[in-house]
């Protein structure tokens, strides 16, 4: 089972992610710029208001890290609380998810958990580094499954201010 997500923390820094422009950009409490990541890549079917399992598109939002994976093989993962409710109640309402799988994913949101990882909805969303995959592909191609990442030095850059309850805007 994954552990607890946590609401932000007030006052801690947070994450823009600009999927046009591809940067992430790390922002201090008070709006102050602390760290900008340029040529980030996103998932290779580009992006959509959610997600779908298989869709390889980066969901658009409001998240926020629910989980750190420092093992993972894209060096480093901060895993998000993607689907969100509000991705479960839109996606119940146009016949995506059932009523159980919607219930589950707001009940997991309320009690600020991780969501059902596995509905039609996907999940193991997050930002990683590139791992042991090929370099160049960094910042030169959208290949991700929908994740947004960096290359393995940026990732371990981000560390420094990324936290379980961060607080991550795509858009």
């Amino acid at each position: 089972m994954l552990p607890s997500a946590s609401k932000a923390t007030p006052g801690r820094p947070w994450v823009l992610v600009d999927t046009e422009k591809l940067v992430l950009t790390v922002y201090a409490a008070d709006g102050q710029v602390i760290a900008r990541f340029p040529e980030i890549s996103i998932g290779s079917g580009g992006t959509a208001r959610e997600h779908l399992h298989g869709d390889d598109t980066t969901p658009l939002g409001i998240f926020h890290v629910g989980w750190i994976d420092r093992h993972s093989r894209f060096r480093t993962f901060f895993g998000l609380d993607y689907p969100t409710a509000h991705a479960a109640l839109r996606a119940y309402a146009d016949g995506t998810i059932t009523a159980a799988q919607c219930r589950a994913i707001t009940a997991a949101a309320r009690l600020h958990r991780i969501p059902p990882q596995n509905t039609p909805l996907g999940g193991q969303i997050g930002i990683h580094g590139v791992g042991g995959g090929l370099p160049w592909v960094q910042g030169n191609f959208n290949w991700t499954d929908g994740c947004v990442a960096l290359t393995n030095r940026e990732i371990g850059q981000l560390a420094k201010w990324v936290h379980v309850g961060t607080k991550v805007v795509i858009r």
